[in-house]
């Protein structure tokens, strides 16, 4: 070790400016000690400008807005919010993958050996785990299932079961379309204002807070402070009331800045729009498979009937 650069940078420590900012924080640690437990009278803690106040409220307001509803369009995130279904289908889909990765394993080093070698299979496409996407499989597999048994004759409820499953094919493709438009024109800018500008209007008020605390602190020093300290307990208070303004005009920028942002009520109209886009998508293929679906129904009625009245 180079001793005389140790000792340089050692008596280049200021221990008294040191000094002073550990006394500081433990005074300020003791003020809100002693506020907390309402040991301090009200007109000993400073009073912060009415404007600051009432900035506060309508940014606590704006911010759990923010949180509410971020709450529950989170689910949004998750593309199987509303089909819990698909637990069971992952574990199928992931003991499919598996028995894919042990075949395709076995082709490519079981050659030049007496066993077996099975054919290399192509791995599985992953299905969106999605209740219209579910609806649609399920009405496709049901319609092909009877168009499959022999000697049926049940053409109408195969037909009726194709036009569900093309309407919920529409329907799940605009889905994922939905989700994606969400994600990018709402939810990913819903939280980053939630992060970023109220996230640093949040931070500036606990300067604030901090700022406040330390001139309370230092004001009670001064208070009690003997003669031979009481200039500096004096400079102390100044030095602390120009921290406290400067911070609390800081901290009414920022949340003036958040309250102005346009962009939250542009994200919820996002948030809309697309929720629109999808139910009116939804509404209008439900609407013509409907109509086809109720034509074939009536058809079908009118034969039993006709059947039998004979």
């Amino acid at each position: 070790m180079d001793w005389s650069k140790f000792q340089s940078s050692f008596s280049n420590i200021n221990f008294s400016q040191a000094g002073s900012k550990l006394t500081k924080g433990f005074n300020s640690g003791v003020q809100l000690t002693r506020e907390r437990f309402g040991q301090v009278a009200p007109e000993d803690i400073t009073e912060l400008p009415q404007e600051y106040k009432d900035l506060e409220a309508r940014v606590d307001a704006l911010r759990q807005a923010h949180i509410s509803l971020l709450k529950i369009t989170k689910a949004y995130e998750n593309e199987s919010y509303d089909y819990p279904v698909q637990i069971q289908e992952s574990i199928t889909e992931l003991s499919t993958t598996i028995g894919h990765g042990i075949t395709n394993f076995a082709a490519n080093n079981l050659k030049g050996t007496n066993l077996p070698v099975p054919s290399p299979v192509a791995a599985p496409t992953a299905q969106p785990k999605t209740l219209p996407h579910a609806l649609c499989r399920a009405a496709t597999s049901a319609a092909s299932a009877m168009q499959g048994a022999p000697g049926g004759n049940e053409h109408k409820f195969c037909n009726a079961l194709a036009e569900y499953a093309g309407a919920w094919e529409k329907i799940a493709d605009a889905r994922i379309q939905h989700d994606e438009s969400i994600y990018t024109e709402y939810l990913q800018p819903w939280q980053t204002t939630l992060s970023t500008s109220i996230g640093a209007a949040m931070k500036a008020r606990q300067a604030v807070r901090s700022s406040r605390v330390e001139l309370d602190a230092a004001k009670q020093t001064l208070k009690n402070a003997g003669p031979a300290k009481h200039e500096q307990a004096r400079l102390d208070v100044e030095n602390a009331e120009d921290d406290l303004v400067q911070k609390t005009e800081v901290a009414i920028t920022l949340m003036k800045a958040v309250l102005e942002n346009p962009e939250p009520l542009k994200n919820l109209n996002e948030l809309a729009k697309a929720q629109l886009l999808y139910f009116a998508a939804a509404a209008e293929a439900l609407s013509s498979a409907q109509g086809a679906i109720e034509e074939l129904s009536v058809a079908a009625e009118g034969e039993y009937r006709k059947s039998r009245d004979h």
